[in-house]
């Protein structure tokens, strides 16, 4: 039993959990046995998805919440913890992508994706971290890209985001990894999600949600004397 439900007894915040890459994590924890704590500021959306993983089988609970709000972190944390228990897997998964020129990009833009993308890791890591100091073990994982890598046209505010989260989890690995916790980042190519349009791609080809979610359930199971700091991932065949 333990082999087939390897989390069974731990509890998993998943942000940005209603949906594509997120949703497809929270299904692939569930099935491990972890129960699921799902945030989403799309209330609508978080309601289906908590339905869906309710209907599997799962233990979850569903709260609304904007992750780059000290507040409404600090809120959806103790909830959690109130009804699932303390955390001990957080996947920072949301994120926003706003693309466009940089001469020609508002600030309230730049404020949004910076915000959600970096400053949210920010506060729901540091509301979790000390629980998990507490206990000696812990996992934290940054759904990041290979924006974080790579430079694009029009890709300004999201690459700074992300190439400011590959460093923020670099370090954040280093903070924690002598408390027995593990802070990894999984950076994908472009994912067959409605996160982006992905105009002129083959959808078959594209990296599913899927693989995002197998790669995390992988990172979940490692023995506990290593960890994965960074993976990145690609289709087999370019889009």
């Amino acid at each position: 039993m333990k082999a087939q439900r390897p989390l069974a007894g731990q509890t998993a915040l998943i942000t940005g959990g209603s949906r594509g890459i997120g949703l497809a994590i929270a299904r692939k924890l569930g099935e491990m046995g972890a129960r699921l704590a799902l945030c989403a500021r799309d209330t609508k959306r978080l309601e289906q998805a908590d339905a869906e993983l309710r209907q599997a089988g799962y233990e979850t609970l569903a709260v609304a919440a904007d992750i780059s709000q000290t507040k409404e972190v600090a809120d959806l944390v103790r909830r959690v913890n109130e009804v699932l228990g303390e955390i001990d897997i957080l996947v920072n998964n949301a994120g926003v992508g706003i693309f466009a020129p940089l001469h020609e990009l508002p600030e309230d833009d730049w404020d949004r994706v910076i915000n959600t993308n970096l400053k949210g890791v920010y506060l729901c890591s540091r509301a979790v971290a000390p629980q998990m100091i507490r206990r000696g073990s812990g996992q934290i994982i940054n759904i990041s890209s290979l924006a974080g890598k790579n430079a694009f046209a029009k890709g300004g505010v999201y690459c700074a985001s992300k190439w400011g989260l590959q460093g923020l989890t670099a370090c954040l690995a280093e903070d924690l990894r002598g408390y027995g916790i593990r802070v990894s980042t999984v950076c994908p190519g472009s994912v067959a999600t409605e996160f982006s349009p992905h105009a002129g791609k083959d959808f078959t080809k594209m990296l599913q949600a899927e693989d995002v979610a197998h790669v995390v359930g992988m990172l979940v199971t490692q023995a506990a004397q290593s960890f994965v700091s960074d993976v990145e991932m690609r289709p087999t065949q370019k889009p």
